[in-house]
């Protein structure tokens, strides 16, 4: 059986630490112009479509360079200016990144399931109609952005029980997967493979999807709320990954990356509560993999918008997502949160998930 997603409402104090993003000056490139005798020319530049101001200043000749029949001119070297779209923490990423050029839009679930999300509630070619409403309701929304349709796929998911290898998890089929795949080919869409650990570990169950991490449209996610370290069950209480977890995601899909010759990797990190994620501080970014923290809670916008400051955009890692819920966020007369309501939090989410 097949574990539901539970959430629960957290009150504790988030932290404050938020990474400063990286900002960048434009240089100024001087011109001097040496003329007949000691006569002085002053050029001022005009102002240019990027709205950077060049200055001009003229100097005198040196006596010894002056002559009676000769202009000398000596120009600097014109340093151009640095590009200032990456406003994001960590170093830029390696040719072919999705963020922060596109908003990626993903359907969650599992195939095999009506109960983990929308993937696996409507038979595929519905599904897939759906996700394409989504796709143009986001691209009305921000026309400015263009939209990378995505399935975000529970390939291992967390038990109720220790089943046969004692892990609290259930890895599902290659032919699951595989039937994903090809659901994805029909919209150009990309793929997460989401896994929820339960007792088992990253460093088990990771290795296990390289076949498939090897793939260039083909991504991680890995959910903290099913990582028990505590020895708990899946759904008693909630799960944590610590920065270390995170780094060795990273490290395992960077490395993927480079030995492949693949554009970066993107790594989904679920998050809702404080202690889901400990030591974001110490979270390694690397050019090969952009990180995604994720919020993954479920209710009205009010709490939906709190959850999303305290725990995401207090300890901004890198990128930031969202969660709609199609069923829970509509419990109690609550409604659904609009794209515009999202694209107004900040950060702004580049990564939007549906369930």
């Amino acid at each position: 059986m097949i574990l539901p997603v539970l959430r629960k409402e957290n009150g504790e104090r988030p932290h404050t630490p938020t990474p400063s993003p990286n900002n960048y000056k434009n240089s100024i490139s001087p011109v001097y112009t040496w003329a007949v005798g000691l006569s002085l020319l002053f050029i001022a530049a005009c102002s240019q479509e990027n709205n950077l101001q060049q200055q001009a200043e003229a100097a005198p000749a040196p006596l010894a360079a002056v002559e009676t029949d000769t202009v000398v001119t000596e120009q600097a070297p014109v340093e151009e200016p640095q590009d200032t779209t990456w406003n994001y923490p960590g170093p830029r990423p390696t040719a072919g990144a999705i963020l922060p050029h596109k908003r990626i839009v993903a359907y969650y679930g599992n195939p095999l399931s009506k109960r983990m999300g929308i993937l696996g509630e409507y038979p595929p070619e519905q599904m897939l109609q759906k996700l394409d409403e989504e796709v143009e309701n986001w691209t009305k929304a921000d026309s400015l952005t263009p939209v990378q349709p995505a399935l975000h796929a529970v390939v291992i998911t967390a038990q109720g029980k220790p089943g046969r290898g004692g892990k609290y998890r259930l890895r599902m089929s290659t032919k699951m997967i595989d039937d994903v795949l090809e659901m994805a080919k029909k919209r150009d869409a990309i793929v997460f493979l989401d896994i929820q650990i339960g007792q088992s570990t990253l460093q088990e169950e990771i290795p296990w999807l390289l076949p498939y991490l090897k793939l260039p449209h083909v991504h991680l996610g890995i959910d903290a709320e099913f990582s028990m370290k505590s020895g708990h069950a899946p759904g008693r209480k909630i799960g944590t990954f610590d920065a270390e977890d995170i780094n060795y995601a990273s490290k395992f899909l960077a490395d993927v990356a480079k030995e492949n010759n693949l554009p970066p990797k993107l790594l989904i990190v679920h998050r809702f509560t404080q202690g889901m994620i400990t030591n974001t501080e110490n979270i390694k970014l690397r050019p090969e993999v952009q990180i995604v923290m994720h919020m993954d809670g479920w209710g009205p916008p009010a709490l939906k918008k709190d959850t999303f400051r305290r725990y995401i955009k207090n300890e901004p890692v890198q990128f930031t997502g969202f969660k709609v819920f199609y069923k829970n966020d509509t419990k109690r007369n609550s409604r659904l949160m609009t794209p515009k309501e999202i694209l107004a939090l900040e950060p702004a989410p580049l990564y939007i998930q549906y369930q």
